[in-house]
């Protein structure tokens, strides 16, 4: 998460060119990339994956993530070793160490300090702990009669100095701490875009994101995120639910009409049964298409090596923030 609130187009919140590499980190393990390019586009040139033991990183959002420092910082140099030590590193982070606000707003201030306090007063209420603890990212959404709204993102600014001090103990600076879901919004926008080339986006889709510890849905307009929910796992609402809820909001509230496609990624993750309930909630309520985000097809490994499924996954973010504004 940058300090800054600057986009070009997606999610892109810095000024500078976005890094070649980039880490993850979640509560089971540290996944790293590379990046490079063919004649057809994106590859990764190097990838790496190492397991994290159970304790060592719980991301939440009001108390510290990182129990073990020593332990952490192992795994991410060993990640890096793998994928070539690069000194610049967009940093992912998973959805549950953050808070995810949409704000309208009737007017936006000109000077950025104005604009920054603007933020922090409208999303003081929606965090557990003092507003002055954090660091916060926003990113404009859509544009409405009512005005603008703004994607905030928020994390408490100790949390975010644990993950990049991971980093930093092996020289790699993380220009960038993003969440993961919207990455991989940005790796969906990517491939979108070079299917297009220079025609712009359209249409409403749905990206369902399912990782072991939450799951997170995401309505994207053309390129502006409409719609967001977080679902810690346990959770007695079974995914089907949530869906249908999302749905009806999208309709009753958004002004939306029909969805384009249903996005899944992490299917490893579901649950028994889930994915099915999920497909039949979707064809029962829209006409549209379910497809399963397959990474391989947009950023193939370079040497044509093979990765197993649950790692392309675990990549997938990590790979979203390298393209994001390509």
């Amino acid at each position: 998460m940058s300090s800054s609130g600057q986009r070009v187009r997606s999610f892109r919140w810095w000024s500078s060119s976005p890094p070649s590499a980039a880490v993850a980190i979640d509560a089971g393990r540290v996944v790293g990339v590379s990046m490079g390019r063919s004649a057809d586009g994106p590859v990764v040139s190097r990838q790496a994956a190492e397991p994290v033991a159970a304790g060592v990183v719980t991301p939440a959002l009001a108390q510290h993530n990182v129990s073990d420092p020593d332990a952490l910082a192992g795994a991410v140099g060993r990640v890096l070793d793998q994928i070539g030590r690069p000194r610049r590193v967009g940093l992912v982070v998973a959805d549950s160490a953050a808070k995810v606000s949409l704000v309208r707003f009737e007017k936006l201030p000109s000077r950025a300090s104005d604009l920054e306090q603007l933020v922090r007063w409208q999303v003081r209420k929606a965090v557990p702990f003092p507003i002055e603890a954090a660091q916060l990212s926003w990113s404009p959404g859509t544009q409405t009669g009512q005005g603008r709204e703004l994607v905030v993102t928020v994390m408490r600014r100790d949390v975010v100095e644990e993950y990049e001090a991971a980093c930093l103990r092996h020289g790699a600076h993380a220009g960038v701490v993003d969440i993961a879901t919207f990455n991989l919004v940005n790796l969906v926008l990517a491939a979108d875009a070079r299917e297009r080339g220079q025609a712009p986006a359209q249409g409403d889709w749905l990206l369902v994101s399912l990782v072991h510890d939450y799951s997170a849905l995401a309505i994207v307009r053309g390129t502006d995120l409409i719609f967001y929910r977080y679902r810690p796992a346990g959770a007695e609402e079974p995914l089907a639910d949530l869906v249908h809820q999302a749905s009806m909001y999208y309709e009753d509230r958004l002004g939306g009409h029909a969805l384009s496609r249903v996005v899944i990624c992490g299917g490893e993750a579901a649950r028994e049964g889930e994915l099915d309930a999920l497909r039949e909630a979707v064809s029962s309520r829209w006409q549209c298409r379910t497809e399963v985000l397959d990474v391989r097809r947009i950023a193939p490994k370079a040497d044509g090596g093979q990765v197993a499924p649950e790692v392309w996954s675990a990549l997938a973010p990590a790979i979203g923030l390298v393209l994001r504004g390509a």
